[in-house]
């Protein structure tokens, strides 16, 4: 288990966007298995929307991709540098993520040549899918 100090450690995100709490589980270079205790107090909660909160799908996509960041930055070869977003593919919205949601998010890499790779990303919330994709990163320096 990581818990918030050991995720800056390996990845560069920093508050307001590092979106993942802690990382439940983790082979380096395979796949992570993180979570976000969503709370109404998230900024992007004032705006999106007011009276109905809902976390933005494009956000949940960017924690997936983190808690996948920390499956390939973790590797020692990777580490001290940064995966860049490549793409996104086959990515679909299955529910919404709420405040006092306990975002669950699973990455696991299914490809990897040099400095490029894909990862197969789930997000749930108790259980119940809420959206997936294939993730594609750059390591850069």
């Amino acid at each position: 288990m990581l818990d918030i100090n050991e995720i800056q450690k390996i990845i560069p995100h920093r508050h307001p966007f590092l979106l993942v709490d802690y990382i439940e589980d983790y082979v380096p270079g395979e796949y992570a298995v993180g979570y976000k205790c969503v709370t109404f107090r998230e900024d992007f909660f004032q705006g999106h929307f007011p009276g109905q909160p809902v976390m933005p799908g494009v956000l949940t996509i960017e924690a997936l991709a983190q808690v996948g960041a920390v499956a390939i930055l973790s590797m020692e070869e990777h580490k001290g540098k940064t995966a860049f977003f490549g793409g996104i593919n086959k990515c679909r919205f299955r529910g919404m993520v709420k405040p006092g949601d306990k975002l669950k998010l699973e990455t696991t890499i299914i490809k990897q040549r040099g400095p490029v790779g894909v990862g197969k990303a789930v997000a749930s919330v108790d259980g119940k899918v809420v959206a997936n994709a294939e993730l594609t990163f750059v390591i850069g320096s």
